[in-house]
């Protein structure tokens, strides 16, 4: 069975962001981690696929610099994996030859850019640098979605109810008759549902409830 580089799993790693590389040219790699380190960037260079699967990925902002052509796996194919893994990490694809529809596929499946060899080291900087704010963004969401689940796993059956019924533009009358209880039950348990949810109005409830993948008018049996 294929290995791949272990996701953090709620240990935060010390330090900055950290760029990994692999590529089979020696001289690549040792040239790419002295331009990373000339920029104040953390640089893990490896000769394979193979080698960079047998760490953990540390949970900090990251991206990986990969070169298309490799001895074993392809760049390509080992996009795929990860994808396929459920290992998000931006990537940044390098290639000695110009291939217009390898670079169309590598797009397509998520990379942030793919470098012809040789390249401008500013070339190189700026794309690590907007690989780096990609995955510096998708942490944050995730955060922010961790955060929200664990609010809306504090909620009654009865506010989750109301929560749902509330998404679905339902007026708090019309709310009580669904769920068989007086407008005055129903105005508190919304008034509990904001606090909760750390609401500080309803348009901002409803963004909560749309993050969090809530369903409309459907709400939780009893």
């Amino acid at each position: 069975m294929t290995q791949h580089p272990k996701s953090p799993t709620g240990v935060e790693a010390h330090g900055g962001p950290i760029v990994f590389v692999v590529d089979d040219d020696k001289s690549m790699r040792e040239a790419l981690e002295g331009l990373f380190r000339s920029v104040g960037l953390r640089v893990n260079v490896f000769s394979s696929t193979a080698e960079l699967m047998r760490g953990t990925l540390p949970n900090v902002a990251s991206c990986l610099v990969l070169d298309v052509r490799l001895p074993e796996v392809s760049g390509l194919d080992f996009q795929a994996e990860l994808a396929a893994a459920g290992i998000s990490i931006p990537i940044i694809f390098m290639t000695g030859h110009g291939d217009i529809p390898m670079s169309v596929q590598a797009m397509k499946a998520g990379a942030v850019d793919f470098l012809t060899k040789p390249f401008r080291h500013q070339e190189m900087i700026d794309a690590v640098n907007r690989a780096l704010a990609v995955d510096r963004k998708r942490r944050a969401e995730r955060e922010t979605l961790s955060e929200l689940r664990l609010m809306y796993e504090s909620l009654t059956i009865r506010e989750r109810q109301v929560l749902a019924l509330v998404s679905a533009g339902l007026r708090n009358k019309r709310i009580a008759a669904e769920l068989g209880i007086n407008e005055i039950t129903v105005k508190v348990h919304r008034v509990h549902v904001m606090r909760k949810m750390r609401a500080g109005s309803l348009a901002d409830l409803l963004r909560i409830a749309n993050a969090l993948g809530i369903q409309p008018g459907k709400p939780e049996p009893v």
